[in-house]
């Protein structure tokens, strides 16, 4: 039902689907997978992957016992085990003429404005090459002062700061339960939560595995991410083969409606940033554009008020400085300068490398 909607789609993959119990890779389930993206594909949704796995592949290599793993230890693991990791995935989504990349985050890519712009853009940008983005915490450098500290939380920051519809969390269970279905034989599945604080008030599930590093605990904090950034969250189990086809045919998951739209979700996000650090004023021509959608491109601009950076917050005024909208600059107040009044293929010529060639992207700003 949701995914049929859904244009951008973002799954996580635990490590325990990936590596079974015996430490072996699970290859079928793996192929099984890359069909389900291969159908999803020929949908034309655009898929981002989040996979944990990285340090259970590089302890299967070296013999290690991943609990007894010291973080700078399990640095140099990850390390290791991310080309395993990117080779299986490579290997076996090639036989589907699946293109893969792959894309390292630590916490300050999405929670820095500046940053999540950047890697906002590449995700755009792996789109339109039709590539699908592999994502994974920078695990090698990241320390526990600036780690995500699991995949479930990273999968919804990228979620949020790629604006997509869905977020698909495999687990190694069916979804959320009235109670912990490992000890309670009555515990019932919960098929859809609209209401995240008020519907789980009684629940308290954690659940651990081997490799894995989060529980139900930090399935919610994701869910709670998403749902207020407009976007869909369902935890279904992916230890069975063919694990989205599955979704969209039997259902037996947990969904977690946002009541939030998508549009509202970023203008909150917008416009409850802090005081804008410039202006612009730009000509009439750029201010009809505006008000039907477009990007404000450097041709219509004016006039740059005040010092800012890329990504920054800046409002954006008509010529009789009444204010036409707010977003976030995709130049430096420097740049804008110097190319202000020329049109968008000159841009490179002019600054003598390669940037973007909206100064605010219609997807980062609001009309006020």
């Amino acid at each position: 039902m949701h995914l049929k909607n859904s244009k951008i789609i973002v799954i996580k993959i635990g490590s325990s689907l990936l590596v079974d119990d015996k430490k072996k890779i699970r290859k079928k389930w793996l192929s099984s997978f890359a069909k389900d993206i291969q159908k999803l594909k020929s949908k034309n949704k655009k898929i981002i992957i989040v996979s944990s796995g990285a340090i259970a592949l590089g302890c299967k290599k070296m013999n290690y016992n991943k609990k007894n793993l010291k973080l700078d230890k399990s640095q140099a693991i990850a390390s290791i085990g991310q080309i395993e990791l990117m080779n299986l995935f490579s290997h076996t989504f090639s036989k589907y003429k699946l293109n893969i990349s792959q894309i390292l985050l630590t916490l300050d890519d999405t929670e820095e404005r500046r940053r999540s712009i950047n890697a906002k853009r590449t995700f755009e940008n792996l789109f339109q090459l039709n590539y699908i983005p592999i994502v994974n915490e920078n695990d090698t450098i990241a320390t526990s002062e600036i780690k995500y500290g699991d995949n479930d939380r990273l999968a919804s920051r990228v979620a949020q700061i790629t604006n997509a519809d869905t977020l698909i969390l495999l687990s190694d269970v069916d979804g959320l339960f009235t109670k912990n279905p490992k000890i309670f034989k009555n515990a019932k599945l919960i098929k859809k939560i609209n209401n995240l604080n008020k519907d789980i008030q009684n629940i308290n599930i954690k659940g651990m595995t081997e490799f894995g590093s989060g529980g139900m605990n930090t399935k919610i904090d994701a869910a709670k991410i998403c749902n207020l950034a407009g976007c869909n969250m369902v935890i279904a189990n992916g230890l069975y083969l063919n694990p989205i086809s599955l979704i969209e045919k039997k259902n037996n998951c947990t969904w977690f409606i946002s009541k939030i739209s998508k549009l509202h979700a970023r203008k909150k996000w917008i416009i409850s940033s802090i005081s804008p650090k410039g202006e612009i004023i730009i000509d009439d021509g750029a201010k009809k554009a505006l008000t039907n959608g477009k990007s404000l491109l450097a041709a219509g601009i004016k006039k740059v008020l005040r010092k800012f950076n890329k990504g920054d917050h800046i409002k954006i005024l008509d010529n009789k400085r009444k204010e036409v909208a707010r977003g976030l600059s995709s130049f430096s107040s420097e740049e804008i300068n110097k190319i202000m009044g020329y049109h968008s293929n000159e841009i490179q010529k002019i600054l003598g490398y390669v940037s973007k060639s909206e100064v605010v992207h219609k997807d980062d700003m609001v009309e006020i």
